[in-house]
């Protein structure tokens, strides 16, 4: 398989790094804005599979023309959502297969928007569906860990552990650690921005897709493998609109372990208008602020000698067993820091963001998965994909929940 990444930031590079690993890559071109970060990301690797190209992600008529030239199989989105439009269009003018890991961006509600929802995460995507199947290509959205991972823990749960599924809500936390800094976002600042700040997505099967308050419902989750209990809130994420697409399931909701220090420095961001994607006019030049508060942060993809600690992605699920008794199941994936950066000099985040793109393009390789048209990953049996974990290097586990409250 030939494959065009965009984006030679904290993800690309260890999707690169990665995929130097496994046969099934025969050619991988990564492209980034700026040629010394591709060279970086390409250099480390030794791999004569591999080779760097520059290339602006806002610019459609250049994404086409390095599509053009370097005729990939698939392009893999790896930079942040404000750039999955251009890239998504590119790869349909050019009839070249698509793979992200976050999907297009919400507009809020105009009159409510904490109570109805505007335009939905992914639905620009979503509505060139007939369009890419017309062209006999694929886009696969929302194929990192979370959404990714997620989605697919929540699709095996539905497969094999339950008959009536009441609620699906994700938790994603960590007790990761950056020596040195007090604030220092172990993922892009401007994502984690968007995600928290807008207005949480909900899913209620009797009222369907709404809206509320960001950080609404505070809650403590007790994550595993030590990490132990973190400050969890809704937030925004692509869960939420593509889970009740494949799974009949009652509740579904995206809950981020951000801690109290955290959650009160994004409503002091937000308090300043610093998360403003809109330029501001500063002595005669023009800035968004939210630019600005990234390009003054540390670079995630950098942070890794100094994080120690753990990530944990995964679903909690309730509802009732094949045998219809009640049953309650947390599904997840847990990444050690000192792993990934003594494994592949990756810190943890990226990593475990990283692998799953490629899990999904190994299948597709193989057969396993046939996507065509717009697809997110729930649409695929989820096993392959498990037993594929441990070859990467990584593992799943389902812990037992409390099953109070839920009514057969």
């Amino acid at each position: 398989m030939k494959a065009l990444v965009i984006g030679a930031g904290g993800v690309g590079s260890a999707i690169a790094n990665i995929a130097a690993r496994r046969p099934f890559i025969a050619e991988m071109v990564v492209a980034d804005r700026e040629l010394i970060r591709a060279e970086a990301a390409v250099n480390r690797l030794g791999d004569n599979r591999f080779s760097p190209a520059v290339v602006d992600a806002s610019n459609v008529e250049e994404l086409c023309a390095l599509i053009r030239l370097t005729n990939p199989d698939v392009v893999i989105n790896a930079v942040d959502p404000r750039f999955v439009m251009p890239i998504f269009e590119a790869c349909e003018i050019e009839g070249t297969n698509y793979l992200d890991m976050a999907m297009s961006l919400s507009k809020a509600h105009p009159s409510d928007p904490h109570s109805k929802v505007g335009v939905m995460l992914g639905a620009e995507q979503f509505a060139h569906d007939d369009s890419f199947k017309s062209k006999g290509i694929y886009a696969l959205v929302g194929i990192g860990v979370e959404p990714g991972l997620s989605d697919i823990f929540a699709r095996y749960a539905s497969d094999e552990l339950f008959s009536r599924i009441d609620s699906a809500i994700v938790y994603d936390g960590s007790n990761l650690v950056v020596d040195g800094y007090d604030f220092a976002p172990t993922f892009s600042i401007w994502t984690t921005i968007e995600e928290c700040l807008n207005p949480p997505l909900m899913w209620d099967k009797p009222r369907g897709w709404y809206t509320s308050e960001p950080f609404s419902d505070l809650e403590t989750f007790d994550f595993p493998d030590g990490i132990g209990p973190v400050e969890c809130v809704n937030v925004e994420h692509e869960e939420v609109a593509l889970i009740p697409r494949k799974i009949d399931v009652g509740k579904v909701a995206f809950k981020y372990g951000l801690g109290s220090q955290f959650i009160g420095i994004l409503k002091t961001i937000h308090a300043l208008g610093l998360d403003r994607t809109d330029p501001v006019s500063v002595q005669g030049v023009k800035v968004s602020p939210r630019n600005l508060l990234a390009a003054l942060l540390p670079d995630p993809a950098t942070l890794g000698p100094l994080m120690s600690g753990k990530t944990c992605a995964g679903i909690q699920v309730k509802g009732l067993d094949k045998s219809e008794n009640p049953k309650a199941v947390y599904l997840y994936n847990v990444v050690d820091n000192a792993f990934s950066m003594g494994e592949y000099g990756d810190q943890a985040v990226v990593w475990q963001t990283a692998i799953n793109p490629l899990i999904a393009l190994e299948l597709i390789d193989r057969g396993d998965w046939k996507p065509m048209g717009v697809n997110g990953p729930e649409w695929f049996p989820p096993q392959p994909f498990l037993n594929l974990l441990a070859e990467y290097g990584t593992t799943w586990h389902i812990r037992e929940e409390s099953i109070g409250g839920i009514v057969r």
